[in-house]
């Protein structure tokens, strides 16, 4: 993939699909270490063991619709490389955390891309998952929380185009603020 917005958009929507209440994107930015994490815990239905060892095999997916599951697959791939790792623990009703760690100034690293489009197809769910993101660099953080902002629209819906719009552009101008220079 392109861009990791995507590779973000594919991991979250099986956090989603697996029933998720709650879904913590976790990025840090480090140029002190060259490193570049991306982690996702969520409180879903969780994988069996013999799920968990097949999960980085593009040809295993649980979905019915399609034989090939290439989300986990590719970012496992994008994480090495770049010189990073990749980490998936999981457990039956309990939930999954996924880690990726790349190399921060890695020419194969792709970019972070529209993760504000990507937030917004998140916090959209049709399951009603709670999303927080959370991005971390050296020069500050950011958090976009779909419950405090949910809480604050009070009974306006995320979906509203005009409230998307706003939150597209305060995800992008707060992003744009904690940026580092490479």
């Amino acid at each position: 993939m392109i861009e990791l917005s995507l590779h973000i958009l594919d991991v979250a929507q099986n956090s989603i699909r697996a029933k998720a209440k709650n879904l913590a994107i976790n990025i840090e930015e480090q140029l002190s270490n060259d490193s570049y994490q991306i982690e996702f815990i969520d409180d879903g239905s969780g994988m069996s063991g013999e799920q968990l060892k097949k999960v980085t095999d593009p040809f295993f997916t649980t979905r019915k619709t399609r034989k090939v599951g290439l989300g986990i697959p590719l970012l496992k791939h994008t994480a090495e490389q770049t010189g990073g790792r990749f980490e998936i623990k999981s457990e039956l009703g309990k939930g999954t955390r996924l880690t990726a760690s790349l190399g921060l100034s890695h020419i194969d690293r792709p970019v972070l891309g529209d993760i504000a489009g990507t937030l917004m197809i998140l916090a959209n769910n049709e399951f009603s998952t709670e999303i927080k993101y959370h991005h971390k660099t050296e020069n500050g953080t950011y958090i976009f929380d779909t419950e405090e902002i949910k809480k604050s629209l009070e009974d306006v819906p995320l979906s509203n185009p005009e409230i998307q719009l706003y939150l597209k552009e305060m995800i992008k101008e707060n992003l744009e603020q904690i940026q580092i220079s490479e």
